[in-house]
């Protein structure tokens, strides 16, 4: 009798073993996927960087800076795309600035100017499109947001005329 009352008493204890065990094993198993969303091919910088291109095919990405997908917003149609691309990471803020200030102008970009302090904003223009970069250093994390946005028509406006 004292032989039952004990296995009884165990019963759960092995359950919640069986359980944990379980859960443990699932959890690590989605530790090794790869994250296949990207929107574009690799490519690597100048600096010899990983990065990608997103939705924008002519401005490239360190690999580090993953999509914030909530915050971002995307028009596109045929052979053209504007709006807002939030990236977040946990990157220098001064090495990521000197990688946009090169690679953008690999990409034919040129930079109009650059504000420098807590939060760094970089403004670079193409023939018919502007981009604007905001990166903002936090405790944990590097934030940044790249807005692409067209002009109209004529060859330059505002105050570049």
């Amino acid at each position: 009798m004292a032989i039952i009352d004990a296995q009884k008493r165990m019963w759960p204890v092995v359950l919640g073993l069986i359980i944990a065990m379980i859960i443990s094993i699932g959890g690590c198993s989605s530790l090794t996927k790869k994250d296949d969303k990207a929107t574009a091919p690799a490519a690597q910088s100048n600096s010899g960087v990983p990065a990608l291109y997103y939705d924008f095919g002519d401005v490239l990405v360190p690999k580090e800076l993953k999509v914030d997908k909530k915050s971002s917003f995307i028009y596109q149609t045929e052979g053209f795309s504007a709006g807002v691309l939030v990236l977040k990471g946990r990157i220098e803020t001064s090495s990521l600035i000197s990688f946009f200030e090169k690679n953008m102008t690999k990409d034919n970009w040129h930079m109009i100017s650059s504000f420098k302090s807590e939060r760094t904003m970089l403004l670079f223009q193409k023939s018919h499109r502007w981009c604007v970069m905001s990166i903002t250093d936090e405790r944990f994390s590097t934030y940044v947001e790249i807005w692409v946005a067209p002009t109209t028509q004529g060859s330059k406006t505002g105050l570049l005329k």
